[in-house]
């Protein structure tokens, strides 16, 4: 035997040799990643399961109870990582307070990257800048569709689509209908009118393709499009297929518009008269629906479910209901939904304070998730626990529950309760707690579209109690005399599963 024979019995196959190199690889990576993205020893001290490559993946499969456990530190802030990305979690009023008011912490920089299915924040060619520009953009467009004159405009057709959902509703000889559907699509019906284009509204056809991809892209909000945003996932793919959907649908509407040459009195007319090209008003439709129709499409379904197991606050709001109608009516001896036809805009805004009640509960409820915010400053920042440091670049999070579900605040927090917000007990820690309440946005961030969602959840509330009485039912047609609990390990307001029903009587009085 040679000895070249012998090196080669004695080599090692190269399959081996190409997996081994592979591990040492792999190994010096994570080695290397995990050194890179150090927090700094001054910032709040890691959460526990801060893996490697992923970060904390409990924050994406049970956030909330996640999140409680990670808070139970010196100072009730944490830190981890969603994927390469360091975040900081703050809890307690002192932090509470720094995230809503702090002028260094980003929004838009935050929701960017963190909330994976939103419209990316980028630089585009024509001279919009990134992050704050585009988020002022954003706000200087949408503040111009929800001016007073607008909403006078617009009351009667919005009416008139409530009016279109309880006929059908009616009308179906089930007596059944599922508010998760019936209600959340009027919502989008409403809020496409309010921001999109008309041929869209009048069209079932392209209303149902319009909410069909917006469903895609809401979908698209998974831990690996967060975790690894340039890995072409089945999420990424499909999110851009949507995209491209709902590009090519405007597209052709803004072709066909300029080819008749007629001018339209709706959102879409405003954007290109103001010069926006279609991929901005993409990004503006589906921004506005993510910041109106996730709340308040679920929302508007939730208070009519938690309304129906409690006799009390039906009665109450229906008495609301039938006094306003009777107040403006020019019909007093016709049914009380169609009583409702005369009252006036600045009525539906300002003369429902029970209802107001309910929804605000209901809010706090489905408000679920993380709020996102990224340190834009440059230098750390200190959260005011002795020397602890947001550090520059990270991003923030803070969990409504850590308020919201606060038992000394709302006694009973998994339930629904509109009396709370009438006692004495509410109102002094109101007053002594920073921001108790973070329903329509608090301090720096304001809801934009609150008055236009309140609009909407007064005219069905309203017209729902006055077509109807009901009672709620589980998939098997049982009545349920409770209402289910929320998931609050869930990153937003979402319908139940499983689905729950209405049972209808119309109302003839």
């Amino acid at each position: 035997m040679t000895v070249m024979d012998t090196f080669n019995q004695a080599s090692t196959p190269p399959i081996i040799l190409f997996l081994a190199f592979v591990v040492v690889l792999f190994t010096a990576y994570v080695v290397l990643h995990s050194y890179a993205r150090r927090m700094p020893s001054n910032a709040p001290p890691l959460a526990s399961g801060n893996w490697p490559l992923t970060g904390s993946i409990e924050f994406w499969t049970r956030r909330w109870d996640w999140y409680q456990s990670a808070r139970r530190t010196a100072t009730g802030n944490f830190s981890f990582h969603a994927g390469k990305n360091p975040v900081v979690g703050l809890s307690g009023d002192k932090s509470r307070q720094l995230f809503v008011e702090s002028k260094e912490l980003g929004f838009a920089e935050g929701y960017a990257v963190l909330f994976g299915a939103a419209p990316k924040v980028k630089a585009h060619d024509d001279g919009v800048a990134e992050g704050s520009d585009l988020d002022k953009h954003f706000h200087k467009r949408l503040t111009a569709l929800l001016k007073n004159d607008q909403f006078r405009k617009k009351l009667p057709t919005l009416i008139s689509d409530v009016q279109e959902t309880i006929e059908a509703i009616r009308n179906d000889p089930s007596g059944i209908t599922n508010p998760f559907e019936s209600l959340y699509r009027v919502i989008f019906k409403m809020t496409i009118r309010v921001v999109g284009a008309e041929e869209i509204v009048e069209s079932p056809e392209l209303l149902e393709k319009t909410l069909n991809y917006f469903h895609m892209i809401d979908a698209s909000s998974t831990a690996t499009t967060v975790m690894f945003p340039k890995l072409p996932s089945p999420a990424i793919l499909r999110r851009t297929y949507a995209g491209a959907r709902l590009y090519m649908m405007v597209e052709k509407i803004v072709k066909q518009r300029a080819e008749s040459g007629e001018k339209h009195d709706d959102p879409l007319q405003y954007l290109l008269d103001q010069g926006d090209r279609t991929y901005k008003i993409i990004e503006f439709m589906v921004g506005a629906l993510f910041a109106g129709l996730l709340n308040s499409g679920i929302n508007a379904a939730w208070v009519m479910c938690y309304m129906a197991t409690s006799p009390e606050w039906t009665a109450k709001c229906r008495e609301e209901v039938r006094q306003v109608a009777a107040k403006y009516t020019k019909s007093p001896n016709a049914p009380l939904y169609r009583q409702l036809d005369d009252v006036p805009l600045e009525a539906w805004e300002s003369e429902f304070p029970v209802v107001d009640l309910c929804l605000k509960d209901s809010i706090r409820l489905n408000l679920l998730g993380t709020a996102f915010r990224k340190n834009t400053s440059g230098r750390a920042i200190p959260t005011g626990n002795g020397n602890e440091v947001i550090p520059p670049d990270a991003f923030v999070t803070y969990a409504t529950a850590d308020v919201h579900h606060d038992p000394s605040i709302y006694p009973k927090p998994e339930r629904w309760d509109p009396s709370r917000y009438l006692s004495e007990e509410w109102q002094a820690q109101s007053k002594a707690r920073p921001y108790t309440w973070m329903g329509w946005g608090v301090a720096r961030h304001p809801c934009l579209g609150m008055r236009f969602a309140k609009l909407e959840q007064n005219l069905i509330t309203a017209y729902f109690l006055a077509a109807f009485d009901m009672e709620l039912q589980d998939q098997n047609g049982r009545k349920l005399n409770e209402h289910p609990l929320t998931d609050f390990n869930r990153f937003s307001a979402h319908k139940p599963d499983p689905p729950i029903y209405l049972k209808v009587d119309p109302r003839e009085k």
